[in-house]
């Protein structure tokens, strides 16, 4: 392999080209440790060094450290670590060796989310939300499930209800702009027309908007 380019990215990090494509991101002194100039050959010996143990390596520190301030679902690590433009076996290793341990879990990333914004958020808005994230809908759906047989449940009705009441809407002096405008808004918040109509007190049969 011939090193074709080296693109300094800051004063300590390049991108490094092998036989024309990008191949990895290294420091300034790994580029002496390795003997990495324009034209030259990467031996064999080097390459496999660095791609089985140096970046894999800082790939999991990485995500350590990320996972340190915040939980992140597995879509959303790996989106940070090809951000960092690791090379895509090194993520993958990162990825299952952070599993292994437990520090991410789509199943508990999911209850938790679920639990802490059930009293504010629609199921349909929750759901979105953590798609959105990378988290499949079977396991959105699994972890409603499992809260459910442990209890914690959410009464979308009451929470459409007190969102309502927070705008001082009153079912009884609203207008028909006053209406749509409240429907809009809980439409917006993801919940279902069925429970919007019974939260507004009108009649489905005799409301469209």
């Amino acid at each position: 392999m011939v090193i074709t380019q080296i693109v300094g990215i800051s004063k300590s990090r390049y991108r490094i080209y092998l036989d024309g494509q990008f191949a990895f991101i290294l420091y300034k002194g790994e580029l002496r440790q390795f003997h990495i100039e324009e034209d030259q050959e990467l031996s064999s010996e080097s390459y496999q060094h660095i791609m089985k143990q140096i970046l894999p390596k800082r790939a999991k520190l990485r995500s350590m450290n990320l996972l340190q301030s915040k939980d992140y679902t597995r879509k959303q690590l790996e989106d940070k670590l090809r951000q960092g433009e690791y090379p895509e076996v090194c993520i993958e290793e990162a990825l299952a060796y952070v599993e292994s341990y437990g520090y991410i879990d789509d199943q508990r990333y999911a209850r938790d989310y679920i639990e802490y914004h059930m009293q504010n958020r629609s199921r349909n808005r929750i759901e979105t939300d953590l798609m959105k994230k990378g988290i499949s809908k079977e396991i959105v759906h699994k972890s409603f499930q499992e809260l459910e047989e442990i209890g914690v449940k959410q009464d979308e009705m009451h929470l459409a209800a007190e969102l309502l009441k927070k705008k001082k809407y009153n079912a009884d002096t609203a207008t028909r702009q006053e209406q749509q405008k409240m429907y809009g808004f809980l439409y917006r918040k993801g919940f279902r027309p069925d429970i919007i109509y019974r939260a507004l007190s009108l009649d489905i049969t005799s409301f469209s908007v």
